[in-house]
């Protein structure tokens, strides 16, 4: 019995950590995306999250520890979109899987692309050391199957690095550029129907930029 009530007790208190680090990380999120990494306060994220400044000082006991958590939070859902790379072995479909869901990644998490953006944009003042080891040897990975696929025959003669970088500057545009595509749509965000249709559109003009037939 003792045992039963020391576990549901463990429970209840791992269910509470995981929902106060989530309100946190989501908090972080908005006030970074807001005021960048220098403008913004842990009183502020504290206070967005609902939460007194001091538990969010136990789990993240600097701003830059949690500012680290953010961006490496937005890296690994990429990272995790990019699976379609060694999940699928045909170009077509690889590909266009990894499109679709890096822009579904810019509808549902905004505020972690545009703290990315402005990160980069700053010269990688925090996050330079995972630039140079993280993000360089995930890129070569990538490049490495693409130029497989070329040595194949599959897709046509192209520099994969810079594959990866207009993918990358296409499907993040709606996450940092938001608000001007709703400006040009008339005020509102793109519905559903809209942002399949975008979807669609950019898979088909890269997939026929390197040499793929989608009704072939």
């Amino acid at each position: 019995m003792h045992q039963n009530a020391a576990a549901e007790n463990n429970s209840r208190k791992s269910d509470a950590r995981l929902e106060s680090e989530r309100a946190i990380l989501t908090a972080a999120e908005s006030v970074f995306a807001e005021f960048g990494f220098k403008g913004a306060t842990t009183a502020l994220i504290a206070e967005r999250a609902g939460l007194p400044k001091a538990n969010l000082h136990y789990y993240f006991p600097t701003k830059e520890s949690l500012y680290r958590r953010v961006v490496d939070r937005i890296f690994r859902i990429w990272l995790e979109a990019a699976r379609s790379f060694d999940d699928c072995d045909d170009p077509a479909q690889a590909i266009s899987r990894y499109v679709a869901k890096k822009m579904e990644i810019s509808r549902d998490y905004p505020n972690g692309s545009k703290i990315w953006a402005s990160e980069i944009m700053m010269g990688g003042p925090v996050m330079q050391d995972y630039l140079e080891t993280t993000l360089r040897e995930w890129t070569q990975s990538r490049i490495d199957i693409i130029d497989r696929w070329i040595a194949e025959g599959r897709v046509r003669a192209i520099n994969g690095r810079y594959l990866l970088y207009l993918i990358w500057a296409a499907t993040q545009h709606y996450a940092d550029f938001g608000h001007q595509i709703a400006t040009l749509n008339g005020g509102e965000p793109l519905d559903d129907a809209q942002f399949c249709d975008a979807q669609d559109t950019l898979i088909g003009i890269i997939l026929r930029g390197i040499g793929i037939n989608q009704s072939g």
